[in-house]
């Protein structure tokens, strides 16, 4: 198992290229088995879970290629097995989203209920329903959803709350059953587009993704396509946290500026000076300690979940007083109590947390809980008097690239060993 070393070396400067992004490719590869013929998927990032999610389409039969810059051919023409098995389902819980995709295309499918990070119950129960509603038959039987349907039927799907993973399964489903259906209070994340996208090019007809009532009509097939995943967001705001806290000026490559709209507002209101292109973002601190900014974490378009860790280490080592609140997902605080050993201020009432920002922080050793928490204790790491170790890297490695040379690219002193 690896470790991270980390010392801090001054404020991050220089360019670095972003990744694709993990939370489009995951539904993307999955929403191939839907397809009759091969399709090549480009800007694919080299994470844990990206070949977890291979391993799992090729022990269903299907032929998987990777090219040059983790071009990924599936040719799903091949399918023999419509089981998502538990020893590959248990560290990924992204692994739900081939549910759709078999039910609508070959009627069948027993999924192992998911895993990943343990930041709340996260329950599969709307997946469940909204295909139940489009004609599927479906069983929880020790620890396995199985399902069975012959074509699907179209319909009205009203989901009780907005949720990202069941709206892309039912999406998927809905491209191949007959008639239209409707699914009100979708998720409008730029990774559900991107699924859209995706899926138009393969032939779907689908219409409102981005918003929340989403019209897709049935088709008979779907062909294979060619598609390149949209950039990380929750990459792209890292780093720029990184350059944040550190009090440098970077310029982030291969990015969606549009797409990340209420994460820059909060940095230029932490006292950032930020410039965009169509692909690039430049953020500047001037050499000045940020100032607190208080956050609240909603659906997108609002605030995302995913960098509330980073924001909390923002506020750490900012001037003044903040707020943290956390609405999306509970439990999603395991990174305070690590921060706190480094000498971070903060207290945490119900879902919120109350951040006194302190000068510098003090390293030590550190266990990562989750992905978006690891991606924090790195941050906090940069800013930190002497060395901190963080172990349990792994997470990280699920959503981050490379993460230690991007970061050493940008000056800082980040180091991957073994841990003994």
């Amino acid at each position: 198992m690896d470790k991270l070393l980390i010392e801090s070396n001054g404020p991050l400067k220089g360019d670095v290229t972003i990744s694709g992004a993990k939370n489009a490719v995951l539904p993307i590869l999955a929403a191939t088995l839907l397809g009759s013929n091969t399709s090549t998927i480009k800007n694919v990032p080299h994470l844990n879970d990206v070949t977890t999610t291979m391993s799992l389409l090729a022990r269903m039969g299907c032929q998987i290629t990777v090219g040059d810059n983790m071009e990924v051919a599936v040719d799903p023409s091949t399918m023999s097995d419509y089981t998502a098995a538990y020893e590959l389902v248990r560290t990924m819980r992204a692994s739900i989203l081939v549910l759709g995709p078999l039910v609508a295309r070959y009627g069948q499918a027993e999924v192992s209920l998911p895993g990943g990070c343990a930041i709340g119950a996260r329950p599969v129960n709307l997946h469940i329903e909204g295909l139940r509603k489009l004609g599927a038959s479906i069983d929880i039987d020790s620890g396995y959803i199985r399902a069975r349907a012959g074509r699907l039927q179209g319909a009205r799907l009203s989901l009780e709350t907005v949720t990202v993973t069941g709206t892309e399964n039912l999406l998927m489903a809905a491209t191949l059953a007959k008639g239209e259906t409707v699914i009100e209070n979708a998720a409008r994340e730029p990774e559900v587009v991107d699924l859209a996208n995706y899926l138009i090019a393969m032939g779907a007809q689908i219409e409102g993704a981005g918003t929340s009532t989403i019209h897709i009509q049935g088709v008979d097939q779907l062909q294979g396509t060619t598609y390149s995943v949209v950039p990380d967001r929750i990459e792209t705001g890292t780093f720029l946290v990184g350059a944040a806290v550190t009090r440098g000026a970077i310029k982030v490559r291969q990015t969606v500026p549009d797409i990340l709209t209420s994460v820059l507002d909060k940095l230029r209101e932490a006292g950032a000076v930020i410039e965009t292109g169509e692909d690039w973002i430049s953020l500047d601190m001037q050499g000045q300690r940020p100032t607190s900014v208080s956050i609240n974490t909603a659906p997108y378009p609002d605030f995302p979940t995913d960098m509330q860790a980073q924001f909390c280490v923002l506020n750490a080592v900012a001037e003044g007083t903040a707020k943290v609140t956390e609405n999306v997902f509970e439990n999603r605080f395991m990174h305070i109590n690590e921060l706190q050993r480094m000498g971070a201020d903060m207290t945490i009432e119900g879902n919120s947390v109350t951040i006194r920002g302190v000068e510098r922080l003090t390293g030590a050793p550190v266990m990562a809980t989750d992905l978006r928490a690891s991606a924090s204790l790195i941050l906090a790491a940069l800013v930190a008097d002497g060395e901190t170790t963080v172990r349990r890297v792994y997470h990280i490695d699920r959503g981050y690239e490379r993460i230690e040379e991007k970061f050493h690219q940008l000056g800082a002193d980040v180091r991957r060993a073994q841990d003994k």
